[in-house]
This record gives C-alpha cells, structure tokens and sequence, in this order.
C-alpha cells in the first residue's frame, strides 16, 4: 500500500482547516508493522490507524507516528471512528487498542471515545527539573503530574496564557526525557475558568513539535482533574497558537476512573 490509499481526516474540528490531522486505513490486514511505520513517515502526520476488522462493528487499531508504534491516539481514534460511520452507519464501535479496549458513540460527524482507566500520580522532582529545563520554564503554577489516559503523559499547569503562547521548547532535550520517562506528550495547560481549559502538547517523540488536539492526554487530564477537585465536565482549546483550532470535550463523571472526551471529524480534501 502506498500512502496514497490512506484516508485523510482533521479530528476535534468541524473544519479541515483545524483540528489535528490523522492518516486513517480502513482495512490494514496484511500490512507488517514496519509496513504500516513507513506510510505513517510518509503521511506526515502525527498519528496514523491501522483498523483490523474483526467482524460486526469491532476492529483491533494500531496508532502509528512518523518514528514509532504509540499504544493509543485520541484524535486518530475520533478520525476513524467518524470514517466508519459514514460507511457502516452510527452507533457504538469498539476498538481493541495495545492500551485496551475503547468503546466509540458516533453521531452526525462526532465520537465520543470512552478511555481506559485514567490514573494520575505526582510527577518525581527530578524530572520536574528536568521537564521545566527543557522548556524553557522557571516556574509552574502548581504540582506536575503523570496521567494514564490510554498513553503517559506530563501534566504541567501554567500561571498565564501568555506563558502557554511563549512555548519554545529543546526539541532534542525534550524528546530524550520523554523516551527515558516513557511519556507521549507534555500536556501543558492554563485553566481560563472552570469549565475551559486552554492547552499545548509537544510530541518530539512522535518526530512532530506539537500536537493540535490530543484526546488521549485530554482523558489523562479528566481523570487528574477529577483526582483532584470531584467529578467534573469541561472544555480544551488546544492547536490555536499553531493556527490549528480544536475543540475537545472532556466529561471526567463516572465512577470507574474512565473519562470520555468527545469531537467531530471532517475530510480533508
């Protein structure tokens, strides 16, 4: 397969202008992993899926970056499963992922991906310094901590917008860090109310500067923030100081630790 049979989606957006770009290869059978690394290089974007169908309405997915295998996407997984719908109709999907099983409700071009159980624990000072010294930051505005959404993510809060525009991180220094934690991405945030949250990710490991909408590290931070403060429902505006737009819907309420987060999907012409 060549990348020009890969189907092309911007997730967390209604416009393909915005949004985060997948790669999405409705039926992958027959491709080696290495097979399905090379046209994720050659598509570019952050993450590609590869779905495997099992029959009926359940599909093993595999999420692949320009540089590796990663055991989870978000916004690829609400990419594919508004792919899916418009051809086997809506309803629920489940995606059987390296990180566990995802169950998908899609409707009218959205999905609401229903994550695996979140976990959040404090971030080791070490690499707190370690983190803040490759981004270039003196200070955070509160602990750091290390969210389980379905792939590791840094969790690091922001006294200011200003500060989150400011971002220019140590591509190489970040990205070591990063593979020797075992993190995906840094998923820093400035809270401008209770219910908006604003958020940029750096994704050296994936080969890409930063990502505009991560559902993965959106369900980390659900299941953070409810840790912290109580069940909660509230929204990210990620990918806007890289002219890319997202909305992400975050619902951080039930009882069994998983968080789902929500957005539509459009094609890329």
């Amino acid at each position: 397969m060549t990348d020009q049979g890969v189907l092309r989606y911007s997730a967390f957006t209604k416009d393909p202008a915005g949004g985060n770009p997948a790669g999405v290869v409705l039926d992958a059978t027959g491709l080696s992993a290495e097979e399905m690394l090379i046209i994720a290089a050659k598509v570019g974007y952050s993450e590609t899926a590869f779905v495997l169908p099992r029959g009926g309405r359940e599909f093993d997915v595999r999420y692949f970056s320009p540089e590796a295998e990663v055991p989870f996407c978000g916004h690829a997984t609400i990419a594919t499963s508004v792919a899916l719908a418009e051809r086997i109709g809506d309803g629920r999907l489940t995606f059987h992922t390296r990180a566990g099983e995802i169950t998908i409700e899609t409707a009218g071009g959205t999905a609401s991906l229903t994550s695996v159980p979140t976990s959040t624990s404090e971030a080791s000072p070490e690499l707190v310094e370690a983190a803040l010294e490759a981004l270039g930051y003196k200070e955070t505005a509160g602990p750091v901590h290390v969210g389980f959404g379905g792939a590791r993510h840094l969790l690091v809060p922001l006294a200011s917008r200003e500060q989150l525009a400011d971002l220019d991180y140590d591509f190489n220094a970040l990205r070591d860090l990063m593979l020797a934690h075992d993190l995906t991405t840094v998923h820093l945030f400035w809270r401008e109310s209770a219910d908006l949250v604003h958020a940029r990710d750096p994704f050296p490991v994936g080969g890409v500067v930063e990502d505009a909408a991560t559902g993965a590290a959106a369900a980390a931070f659900g299941g953070y923030l409810r840790d912290l403060e109580g069940p909660q429902r509230f929204v990210i505006s990620q990918g806007e100081d890289m002219g890319r737009p997202s909305r992400l819907e975050v619902d951080a309420t039930r009882e069994d630790r998983r968080v789902i987060v929500t957005g539509a999907a459009v094609v890329i012409p």
